[in-house]
């Protein structure tokens, strides 16, 4: 397994002195880099947060493994209930190991679709159930709280969709991934017991990608979990090294944090070149957004700390997004990700067709077309004096993937150090739950409902043109 990092457009002496770091920066951030590191051990070693941990759970993968083979041939849809870390993983494993929807190939009981309820838009959840046969689907509610409303609803509505057809024979058609000793979705699950996975009280949604919250449904897909796990674990052991040149998870935050700190890069941007890491683009969002999005420091000081994350695909935004990055507000950072090892290269025709602007490509591939689109915007970039950095996957299989979701989840915890912030609540998303919660009508959150009240008559009193 091999995971390259390439920081040198992220310096002066290719994106100039106005917006690229220089060693000294790096020097002067080596102390700042050591604390981080020593800061986030120490939480994990208290057991305040337990990520690192999740590729060494041999039980787990174990329980999973024997569970997926239990059911293989008896579905042709894995449906998951859930929403946000609940269901981004999932999706991002399944681009990446087994193709873009709707480019897989045909779904049968021996290869069933993943189906991902992650919103509770009607048109989206309705259309849903009318292209599943609930005699073949298995229904994957995941929710760490168990009361998350948008999975609730879901759920209910899925429930009542199976039970119309199967009756008592719906119970057999669920597997649950919850936490182990709180929730209503536990107790539902332990009352028709369903076989239930628990996710760890110290990993939160946005970093359980490699708990049963995406073990679950890449097993029961298909994807080898003990080597999407062996490839964290080796993952983790670099994360943990002192060195920032064999450290490339603490390398990469403190240029992150140094070019959001000292040039004013507030946005970075995701952009990955290969359509199998797209769904991993919007994973790594959440993580980033939500982790650093912070209004206060460990101190209580306000410091609306966070650097905004942005998808972009490779090629497709250099027709849809680049022309603002190369010439709108240099307010942002491009990560790259890139792939050595496509698994079929695209070969291009020989045969010349007479025209110039395309016989050119003749006797090429699309793997050297993306490559040198890819290495091209790079150096346009560059030349504009836009910092970027390239991460460089060997392949996309279960080993590479499992190592760079936790070379991202590790770059986060220490980017969160940096700031002084807790990476790992999320505050901001809670107020929100709580007003449609109060909305809905659930007990205990009368309070909010009439905050809200008092919100709308706020609103009609403001003066429009």
């Amino acid at each position: 397994m091999r995971i390259a990092f390439d920081e040198r457009n992220l310096m002066a002496d290719m994106a100039g002195k106005e917006n690229g770091l220089n060693a000294a920066d790096l020097r002067a951030g080596a102390g700042l880099a050591k604390r981080a590191l020593a800061g986030f051990r120490a939480s994990w070693q208290k057991g305040l947060y337990g990520f690192p941990d999740l590729p060494d759970q041999s039980e787990t993968i174990a329980a999973i493994r024997s569970y997926a083979k239990s059911v293989a041939g008896k579905f042709d849809t894995i449906c998951v209930v859930g929403i946000g870390g609940s269901a981004l993983g999932a999706w991002a494993i399944d681009c990446a190991l087994r193709g873009m929807h709707p480019v897989q190939k045909e779904f049968s009981r021996k290869n069933p679709r993943l189906v991902i309820l992650d919103n509770v838009d009607p048109s989206f959840v309705m259309g849903a159930l009318k292209t599943m046969d609930p005699k073949r689907t298995l229904v994957v509610p995941i929710a760490k709280s168990g009361a998350t409303a948008e999975t609730v609803a879901t759920l209910l509505i899925v429930t009542a969709w199976l039970e119309s057809t199967l009756g008592r024979k719906a119970r057999n058609h669920f597997a649950v991934v919850t936490s182990a000793g709180r929730g209503d979705l536990k107790q539902l699950a332990e009352q028709r017991k369903y076989p239930t996975f628990h996710l760890p009280e110290n990993v939160g949604g946005r970093f359980s990608v490699l708990s049963a919250v995406g073990l679950l449904p890449a097993a029961l897909t298909g994807a080898d979990i003990r080597r999407l796990c062996s490839g964290a674990s080796a993952m983790t052991k670099l994360c943990w090294l002192p060195d920032l040149r064999k450290n490339t998870a603490l390398r990469a935050a403190l240029c992150h944090h140094l070019l959001a700190a000292r040039k004013s890069k507030s946005i970075q941007v995701a952009f990955p070149y290969s359509n199998r890491l797209w769904g991993s683009a919007f994973w790594f969002r959440q993580l980033w957004a939500e982790s650093l999005g912070k209004r206060t420091d460990r101190n209580g000081t306000v410091v609306h700390a966070g650097q905004t994350p942005v998808a972009a695909l490779g090629t497709t935004d250099q027709h849809s997004q680049v022309q603002l990055y190369m010439e709108g507000p240099n307010d942002k950072v491009f990560s790259f990700w890139a792939v050595r090892n496509q698994p079929d290269a695209g070969a291009i025709p020989k045969t010349p067709t007479g025209f110039e602007a395309m016989d050119y490509l003749c006797g090429q591939s699309l793997a050297r077309l993306l490559d040198a689109e890819r290495r091209s915007t790079e150096a346009a970039l560059t030349e504009n004096g836009r910092p970027n950095c390239t991460f460089t996957l060997d392949r996309v299989d279960e080993e590479h993937l499992g190592a760079f979701f936790q070379l991202m989840e590790f770059e986060t915890a220490f980017a969160g150090e940096m700031l002084n912030i807790n990476a790992f609540d999320q505050e901001g998303v809670e107020l929100g739950k709580k007003f449609t919660f109060g909305l809905m009508g659930r007990k205990g959150f009368g309070d909010y409902k009439s905050r809200f009240t008092a919100y709308e008559a706020k609103r009609k009193t403001v003066k429009t043109v």
